[in-house]
């Protein structure tokens, strides 16, 4: 599965107690003797009686004197109020002590679990406090005091559960529009079973229609209906959404359509009712959206609401708006009048933010700049909001005669924003974490290469213009265009272009790393388990996503989603930030053959190897014995070899120096396309954590394997992209080889003493087919065969080794994954 396919479906899992379908309470349900109809009908009245008695006022002095939350507005007082009165005060939240809420659905603490992070816990039983309310005398003296009375004692409280619901249209008012592809008496009997009204128009009150107690489900939800009830007048609530086909938009709409449009109401899709139904929770309805791209200023959507495939869409055709330090917000159009950021003191005034707080449901980032305009006056820009959802971003551009003036707001803001003082953090970089405050992206000064590589329109030119021997050239071509890097920022949901994720600072990459590499020796070590291991992982989600702003974050769960989206993709930002500094700004001069340049710049040698060669055909031999298809849902993609260059890197040891060593092998590597010129340029890096799964089980090495399928699910990263490259390295195992197929407690000592270690996969290479290359290099080219390690965590064999100098790079493989056994169409 992609990143976006694991992080949706997390958010469509998370909260459900199993994939089974839930069970929904019904009348046999017992609370202190009485049914839950019973109980529900008792609490609505209850509600109503007590809301015409008692002000809001009274309702805070109640939750005050029992030691509960009493702030927010009104309408929230009285359902906290309500809640304890029927049920009995809660208790604190069991993680980090603080209050709960009711939201709708289940109990959700409204507490801080760090700087970091507010607390994420949730239940839909929670702990009461056994001991009787106190009430205030002018409750005591109120017409409903002998009705509140008589809850006082815990005994007497009916229990409270809140089952999970297969009502997800509860409380909801839906109109239906133009035809879909079943009746609208189908969809209103199916809204209606699911809780939910059907209006004939997009004007409406909510729920005035709905017998609460015809509904089969759990009793705390009414008083969320309850509650609704008495405000919906006041806050003049009406129509959820209007659903129509998509095939109303091409047809212009109706007058209906129109007034949704008008009046705010979201027009969406049908599929968001069947998927609704089936996932039994309203689904979020901008990713249904299907007319909102028609307004003014754009879609307004941002991407983490939208579905994966509109969100790439996007993501792709997206212009970067920050190239880096220097860069000049696009949105600002300064830059068209020449406006560079302002400099004072050594310290450009260009600052990023990033705030991810899942319990708050915050994921924004914050821009602001000083902008110098020549002729003109000194130019201030903030911004704060969502990835794509410019339109409802909190936005200004100030014009300032005065310089003071505007160092002085700029300042102002920045310790508003983050709770820091500016010239600290710019000068030392020393910055403290505050609750629900930003913390800054520290960005470099230079071109991220989504800006600064080749776009589509440009990479003809200027490999027509390249002096390189042609398939080199067209390989140099690949390694300079914004492409590959616009793709593999957006397969890891790294892709904000209003954030440069390709130009950030060393110094931000370090505080990520140790972030990172803290986690996982506090996990790894941790002994709480059930939700407070769960919080621990949420604290630590919602730290790495505020470092690495991701337009769709979620909570970490295990080992491997830490490898895939943590680990993975810091490695993979650290190597196209090389990139970006490697290649610069190209698109001004595509007629000098910058392809050339940049070549130089990375200081190998890179040339073709003729397809007549026993190099050539060992290869292609090595990767038919040790490949297998790649398969993803039930297709099955095989590959075909393009071409295969002779490498020679100056970074690292050379060829010979390495042939100098024992115990060598001609092994796999893989990597993908966005982290090649980097290997290229700086030689291998270790991995950048330790982690019990494939990849990083044996520490901070450098991991090689014998099957090219190995390194095939590096390479491969989605099928709208299909080419991609092998890594062919010569490998020594030194003296000291560990054989081990199951993560060893500890791998500092295996890294100390630099040792080789081979972990022992379920299939390996037929060793009766291996052959000798250039004297004393082993080539493991036997078919896959299984071994005696049924029982290990790795597929295939992997080695590994500590010391960078054991390897060097010796061949790129360019392949083609392709379909197996797909039909391609006849052409004339």
């Amino acid at each position: 599965m992609t990143r976006k396919q694991k992080a949706d479906q997390l958010k469509s899992n998370e909260g459900k107690e199993s994939p089974k379908k839930p069970k929904v309470e019904a009348d046999n349900n017992q609370h202190n003797g009485k049914a839950t109809t019973e109980v529900a009908k008792e609490f609505e009245e209850f509600c109503k009686s007590v809301r015409e008695h008692l002000s809001a006022a009274q309702m805070r002095e109640i939750l005050e004197a029992n030691g509960q939350d009493s702030s927010g507005s009104d309408a929230s007082v009285v359902i906290k109020c309500l809640d304890m009165l029927f049920y009995g005060p809660l208790e604190k939240c069991q993680i980090c002590n603080g209050d709960l809420e009711f939201d709708g659905n289940r109990y959700s603490c409204k507490g801080t679990y760090s700087e970091w992070s507010s607390c994420v816990y949730k239940t839909r039983s929670p702990a009461r406090k056994q001991e009787p309310l106190k009430l205030p005398d002018s409750v005591l003296n109120s017409p409903v005091a002998e009705l509140v009375k008589k809850y006082e004692d815990p005994k007497l409280r009916p229990h409270r559960y809140v089952g999970v619901t297969d009502k997800p249209f509860l409380g909801m008012m839906i109109s239906l529009m133009g035809r879909l592809s079943r009746t609208h008496q189908h969809w209103k009997t199916k809204i209606e079973k699911h809780g939910g009204t059907v209006s004939n128009s997009v004007v409406g009150s909510c729920l005035h229609h709905c017998r609460v107690s015809d509904l089969m489900i759990p009793s705390l939800v009414l008083l969320f209906i309850a509650l609704i009830k008495c405000f919906c007048k006041t806050l003049g609530a009406g129509v959820t959404c209007l659903v129509a086909s998509p095939a109303e938009r091409e047809r212009g709409g109706s007058s209906k359509l129109v007034e949704a449009m008008e009046r705010g109401v979201r027009v969406v899709s049908e599929a968001w009712l069947l998927d609704s139904i089936e996932k039994q929770e309203a689904q979020p309805l901008e990713a249904y959206d299907i007319v909102t791209d028609l307004a003014v200023d754009g879609k307004g959507i941002p991407w983490d609401k939208q579905v994966p495939e509109e969100h790439a869409i996007e993501s792709l055709s997206a212009e970067l708006k920050l190239y880096g330090k220097r860069g000049v917000y696009k949105d600002t159009r300064l830059q068209e009048q020449g406006g560079q950021i302002f400099e004072e003191d050594g310290i450009l005034y260009n600052c990023v933010f990033s705030l991810c707080d899942q319990g708050g449901a915050i994921n924004e980032y914050c821009i602001m700049q000083l902008v110098k305009v020549p002729d003109s006056n000194l130019h201030l820009y903030y911004k704060k909001g969502r990835v794509g959802d410019d339109p409802n971003a909190e936005e200004r551009l100030e014009e300032w005669k005065d310089v003071d003036g505007a160092v002085k707001e700029f300042v102002r803001l920045f310790e508003e924003v983050t709770g820091n003082e500016f010239e600290p953090w710019e000068r030392e970089k020393k910055f403290q974490k505050k609750p629900l405050k930003f913390y800054p992206i520290d960005i470099d000064d230079g071109v991220d290469v989504r800006c600064g590589g080749l776009g589509l329109r440009q990479l003809g030119v200027a490999a027509a213009h390249c002096k390189l021997e042609p398939m080199v050239a067209n390989f140099m071509k690949v390694l300079c265009s914004q492409e590959i890097y616009k793709y593999a920022l957006m397969e890891m949901d790294l892709d904000a272009p209003d954030l440069p994720m390709g130009m950030l600072s060393n110094v931000h990459l370090r505080r990520c790393e140790e972030v990172l590499q803290e986690f996982i020796e506090k996990v790894k070590s941790m002994k709480e388990s059930g939700p407070k291991a769960e919080a621990v992982w949420s604290d630590f989600s919602q730290r790495w996503f505020t470092l690495m702003h991701s337009s769709r974050p979620f909570i970490f769960r295990d080992y491997q989603e830490l490898a895939d989206h943590a680990a993975a993709s810091f490695e993979c930002v650290r190597d196209i930030i090389v990139a970006s500094h490697m290649i610069g700004h190209m698109g001004d001069d595509t007629l000098d053959d910058p392809l050339s340049d940049r070549y130089k710049k990375i200081g190998c040698s890179i040339s073709p190897l003729d397809k007549d060669s026993e190099d050539y055909k060992m290869i292609l031999n090595y990767v038919e014995k040790t490949y297998e298809p790649v398969k993803l849902a039930d297709i099955e993609y095989g590959i075909s070899v393009e071409n295969i260059f002779n490498v020679e890197t100056k970074e690292g040891p050379s060829f010979d120096e390495v042939k100098k060593l024992p115990n060598k092998r001609l092994l796999w590597c893989g990597t993908r396309s966005s982290n090649l010129l980097r290997h290229l340029h700086k030689g291998f890096l270790p991995a950048s954590c330790s982690l019990p799964v494939p990849g990083y089980m044996f520490g901070k090495g450098i991991v090689c394997s014998d099957a090219a399928a190995e390194a095939a699910r590096y390479g491969f990263t989605a099928v709208d992209r299909p080419e991609g490259f092998l890594v062919l390295a010569v490998f020594s195992q030194g003296e000291e080889i560990v054989e081990l197929k199951n993560p060893p407690e500890d791998t500092k000592p295996l890294e100390e003493k630099k040792v080789c270690v081979k972990g022992l996969g379920r299939k390996k290479p037929d060793e009766s087919e291996y052959i000798d290359w250039k004297d004393d290099i082993k080539v493991p080219c036997g078919s896959l065969i299984p071994s005696e390690h049924q029982d290990s965590p790795l597929e295939y064999n992997e080695y590994t080794v500590y010391d960078p100098r054991q390897v060097s790079m010796r061949f790129l493989v360019g392949v083609k994954f392709e379909e197996k056994d797909a039909v391609m169409d006849a052409q004339d």
